[in-house]
Order: structure tokens, then C-alpha cells, then sequence
């Protein structure tokens, strides 16, 4: 029996609908796969134990983390505590403090899902988006002074360090070169952003040349969005900066029919502390507890949790679990569906009961 202990922290908004969801599925994967089991240790971290305790998790939360094989995260956010206070106190300090520098987002059109792109269907769009998640344009280097007069100044400073680079280039290049078309597109700014963003094609450069069997090419972001649009086909693996992934690969969700099919891995590639999973759509707080937030989006997470762990059979089947019910017209409201999230995660845990071995 395989067993590995996962951190649930459902958080804000929709977070604990889909959380709940994408614990009931992995559950029904253990049982069906019988020789698997998941030690579920809830935490209560989010917005309302900041209202409660003046902070978003506990001075302890990252140790508490650290017994932990993987975290399942839900999303973060509040109509009534500022962003910065959410996603710094919680979300990024786990990422930071756990160096999960490889922020992994696939996308793909699935089955039943409709696109806005015309003419385009399933194999048409097929991306892997690789993230810096470390530093960039979210390093937090910067600061305010002179607040409330008139000559009052705010920097928002963007690291980019060799190091940096150069490990989120080759975790890109490996990726691309794992995949069957070995085809890598670099997204950047160097025309406009002179020094952080021309060290980093120069280290694009320097990377491939360990990667001879890799298609590479260069695009700049404003471009790059034209690209993802006009020609999806003709992309693969991408890698760009924290801020300029984070904007592309929203576009990419919605240009796969929705957010809420759209996953995230945070990674440490060098497995020194647990990496985290959580579905791209945020807290959507203006559906929360109406019980039509897709789940596909933490299903198709836990699929990548489960392949960090090294259970490739069970993300298979879960993947093609998604796939069918997606297929079969069982969707929620934001795909063009009427199934409420309860539907879809019961008609995917049948998918799973139902697969062969």
C-alpha cells in the first residue's frame, strides 16, 4: 500500500467547493486502484482566519507544511481584505518559502469543451506555459515613501538573477524536449526592458546549446498573444517571466473554453519541500456557494499532483476520467453547461469506478 500525506487548504471563494470536489475523486482513485491512500490534514488558513488572527496562516505554517507529501490548494482572495494582504500572506509565502520556482500550467481544448477560437477543436491547442515562479516581476523588491503627498513615490523593482534563469531555462528545455514535438517558444520584453529581460534571452541562448535536439524560438509578449490566438498550433512548450506568464496563461484557459479547466503545478524540481497544486481560476467569489464552480480545473491539478508523486497510472485514469464526462456533455454553467459541481464530480467518480485497470 502507497500512502502519501496531502495538506488540503481550500481557502477562499470556491476554493472549499472545488477542494472538496477534487478530495472526493481522489479518494474514489484510491479505492478503485486498491493499493493507494491519501492521509487528507485540512487547514483552516485563509481570509477568514486572517479577519480572525490578523494573518493569513499561522508563523508556523510552513513547518507544519513540510511533513507533507504534496499541498492541494483552493484559491485566495476576499471582497473584504486587499489582494496584496492575500496573495502575499498565503499563497506566495508558501511558493517563496518553498522555492517552488517552476510554476507548470498545461492546457489543452478537452472534449465537449467549446473554444472561442474559430475553427479550432481538440489537438488544435496543446500547451505546456512554464512560469518563473521565484522571482521577475513578483521578487516584492520596491517600497513606497512620501504616502499621501504629493511627491509620493512607489518602485516595484524586477530581480532576475543568472540562477534564476538559468534553472527555469533548463527545467523549460527538459520539459520540451520530454514532449513529442521538442518545440520551445522564450517569451519576452528585451526591445522595451533593456537589462533583466536581455540576460534573459542571453541565457535562453546559452541553455540551448545543451539542447540540440530542441526547436527553439523567441517571441515578444505583446506578440506572443497575437500567436496563441492566430496560430495555437504552432506553439508547444513555453517559458516566460512571472508576470508575463501569469498573463499569458489566463489567456490560454480562457482560449481552451474556461478558467475552470485550467490547472497549475508550483514545483521544487529538486524535491526539498513539498510542491503545491491548485486550479488557475481563483476565488471566484461572485459564484461561491452557489455549487456550479467547475471542478475539472482541480481535477485535472490532482492529476498533476499525482504525477509528481510518481503515480503516473492513477493520473491516467483520472485524466481519462475527465475527458469522458467532459465528452459526455456534463459540464457546469461556464462551459456551456447545466450540472452543478456536485454532478460533475459524481459523474467522474463513476468514470473512475467504471475504467478498466
Amino acid at each position: 500500500m502507497r500512502s502519501y500525506k496531502i495538506a488540503a487548504i481550500p481557502a477562499d471563494g470556491i476554493g472549499p467547493e472545488v477542494i472538496g470536489a477534487g478530495l472526493q475523486v481522489l479518494r474514489a482513485l484510491a479505492a478503485r486502484t486498491g493499493d493507494l491512500s491519501f492521509d487528507i490534514t485540512h487547514y483552516d488558513w485563509g481570509s477568514d482566519y486572517y479577519k480572525t488572527h490578523g494573518q493569513m496562516m499561522p508563523a508556523d505554517g510552513l513547518d507544519r507544511l513540510k511533513a507533507h507529501d504534496a499541498i492541494l490548494f483552493g484559491a485566495v482572495g476576499s471582497k473584504d481584505v486587499p489582494d496584496h494582504i492575500t496573495l502575499w500572506g498565503l499563497r506566495l509565502q508558501i511558493c517563496q518559502g518553498f522555492d517552488q520556482y517552476a510554476n507548470i500550467r498545461p492546457t489543452r481544448i478537452l472534449p465537449g469543451i467549446p473554444t472561442p477560437l474559430l475553427g479550432k477543436g481538440v489537438g488544435d491547442l496543446d500547451w505546456v506555459i512554464v512560469r518563473e515562479n521565484s522571482e521577475g516581476e513578483y521578487s516584492g523588491h520596491g517600497g513606497r515613501v512620501h504616502r499621501g503627498l504629493p511627491e509620493e513615490v512607489a518602485t516595484e523593482v524586477a530581480i532576475f538573477t543568472r540562477t534564476g534563469v538559468a534553472r527555469i531555462m533548463r527545467y523549460a528545455f527538459r520539459l520540451a524536449q520530454a514532449r513529442p514535438r521538442k518545440l520551445l517558444t522564450v517569451v519576452t520584453k528585451s526591445n522595451a526592458q533593456r537589462h533583466g529581460m536581455v540576460m534573459w534571452d542571453e541565457i535562453a541562448a546559452e541553455v540551448a546549446q545543451e539542447f540540440p535536439d530542441v526547436t527553439w524560438d523567441k517571441m515578444l509578449v505583446d506578440a506572443m498573444t497575437v500567436r496563441m490566438t492566430r496560430s495555437p498550433e504552432s506553439l508547444d512548450t513555453i517559458v516566460a517571466t512571472n508576470l508575463h506568464a501569469d498573463i499569458l496563461s489566463d489567456l490560454a484557459g480562457a482560449l481552451a473554453g474556461s478558467l475552470g479547466v485550467a490547472p497549475t503545478a508550483n514545483i521544487d524540481p529538486e524535491r526539498r519541500y513539498p510542491s503545491m497544486f491548485e486550479p488557475i481560476h481563483g476565488s471566484a467569489f461572485d459564484i461561491a456557494g452557489k455549487g456550479i464552480a467547475n471542478p475539472i480545473a482541480t481535477f485535472w491539478t490532482v492529476c498533476q499532483m499525482l504525477e509528481h508523486l510518481g503515480e503516473t497510472d492513477g493520473a491516467l485514469r483520472l485524466m481519462k476520467a475527465i475527458e469522458d464526462v467532459c465528452a459526455s456533455g456534463t459540464m457546469t454553467p461556464d462551459v456551456g453547461g447545466q450540472a452543478t459541481t456536485q454532478i460533475v464530480t459524481d459523474a467522474v467518480i463513476e468514470a473512475i469506478r467504471a475504467s478498466n485497470a
